[in-house]
C-alpha cells in the first residue's frame, strides 16, 4: 500500500495570488493589506494595545507572560544522571487561540 504523500502548505506568494485572483485586488493591494495586518496586530499585541488581537471571528492571538524559573537540580531521563537545569528569565509568549469561525471551516 502506497502511503498518500501530504499536500504542502501554500507558501505566501501562492496564498496572495490566490487572494489577488479571488477578491479582485491587484497583488501589491495584497501585499499592503497584509503588511498594515501585520502592524495593526503589533499595535495591538505591544505595550500600547490590550495584549489581545481578534481576527474577524477566526482567531484569537494573545500574549501571555511566562514567568522566569530558577537553576534546579534533577534526573536526566537518558542517563539518569543528576543534573542542574539551567534558570530561565521571564519572556512573553504569543498564543493563537482559533475561534469558532475557523473551528467550522475545519
Amino acid at each position: 500500500m502506497d502511503c498518500p504523500t501530504p499536500k504542502k502548505p501554500m507558501t505566501k506568494t501562492e496564498m496572495i495570488v490566490a487572494l489577488a485572483e479571488s477578491t479582485g485586488l491587484t497583488k501589491k493591494d495584497v501585499v499592503s493589506l497584509f503588511d498594515e495586518l501585520a502592524k495593526l496586530i503589533g499595535k495591538e499585541l505591544g505595550e500600547e494595545g490590550a495584549g489581545v488581537c481578534n481576527i474577524s471571528n477566526l482567531l484569537r492571538i494573545k500574549v501571555v507572560r511566562k514567568p522566569a524559573t530558577a537553576e534546579r537540580k534533577g534526573i536526566n531521563p537518558f542517563t539518569k544522571e543528576e543534573t542542574v537545569f539551567k534558570a530561565k528569565p521571564a519572556k512573553n509568549v504569543v498564543k493563537l487561540v482559533p475561534l469558532r469561525g475557523l473551528k467550522e471551516l475545519v
